[in-house]
């Protein structure tokens, strides 16, 4: 099985290269960056993995770089670490996802354990988003005419008001929703509703 790669940024040289060498202890494979910057123009990023990164480096920010990838639709995890005890910094940067804040010198057990988490938060990230994808690919099965009988069957609506909302027969809704039924993979109405909901067909609630 290939290691998961934990990226590794920080300006401190010293600090970078002892941060690789522990990691790589831990079994990981590890890329490191000197620079936000740098890290950036990597992508994409093989997954599953996870960035250790510096709060405060010249440019670009840890906080810049985690606003950047929530941004661009890559949302890895994070592991802040940082040589200041910045409590309002720490806060924020735990809102938007990060999965630990941890001050320099870092304990090597909070730190791999830290990366730990995190590793495995983004293996089921990738599951979640390999699910979806899924899904989503069902829908583009489904005909115009059995996408609005789905739209519709997961809001609630009988076969009768469907054929009323559409201008079309009862029979012709019980074909379309066997239809839709099967080629969703669905087994009741609740699971098509699960379905739906996961591919993003039903709208968001007021």
């Amino acid at each position: 099985m290939t290691p998961s790669t934990i990226f590794v940024v920080d300006d401190d040289s010293s600090v970078r290269k002892s941060l690789t060498r522990l990691v790589m202890s831990a079994g990981y494979a590890v890329e490191a960056f000197v620079s936000a910057g740098d890290f950036l123009t990597h992508e994409p990023f093989a997954r599953p993995c996870c960035v250790v990164l510096d709060v405060r480096m010249p440019g670009l920010t840890g906080l810049d770089v985690q606003e950047t990838l929530a941004r661009s639709g890559h949302p890895i995890p994070i592991v802040f670490i940082t040589g200041y005890g910045d409590i309002s910094t720490s806060v924020t940067a735990m809102k938007r996802g990060a999965v630990d804040f941890l001050t320099k010198p870092c304990d090597a057990e909070s730190l791999l354990g830290a990366i730990e988490r995190a590793v495995t938060k983004d293996v089921m990230d990738v599951s979640e988003e390999g699910r979806t994808a899924d899904v989503r690919e069902r829908v583009k099965l489904l005909t115009p005419r059995e996408r609005e009988v789905f739209v519709l069957v997961v809001t609630g609506m009988l076969n009768k008001q469907i054929a009323g909302e559409l201008g079309i027969v009862e029979k012709t809704v019980k074909l379309h929703r066997a239809r839709v039924m099967e080629k969703m993979r669905a087994g009741s109405v609740a699971e098509l509703v699960r379905l739906a909901d996961r591919a993003g067909v039903l709208a968001p609630k007021s």
